[in-house]
């Protein structure tokens, strides 16, 4: 990586800490990774049939504020 690019984002991250964000780094699952779709079936069939799961999604459904959604 040139200097001019390392200078470059340099200053944007710092233009950001200026404004009082921070830089937060997260960690999520890699979707492309063989076997996750599979992973992700078979914890959902986990689920299909439990009384609390179904509480939950319709408490989720009665209070989220979709207003403006398209």
């Amino acid at each position: 990586m040139s200097a001019n690019v390392v200078e470059r984002v340099k200053r944007h991250r710092d233009g950001l800490r200026a404004a009082g964000l921070r830089p937060v780094q997260i960690w999520v699952p890699d979707t492309r990774r063989p076997g996750f779709a599979e992973e992700c079936r078979r914890q959902s069939r986990l689920l299909r049939d439990d009384p609390h799961e179904r509480e939950i999604l319709d408490w989720i459904e009665a209070t989220a504020d979709t207003e403006g959604w398209t």
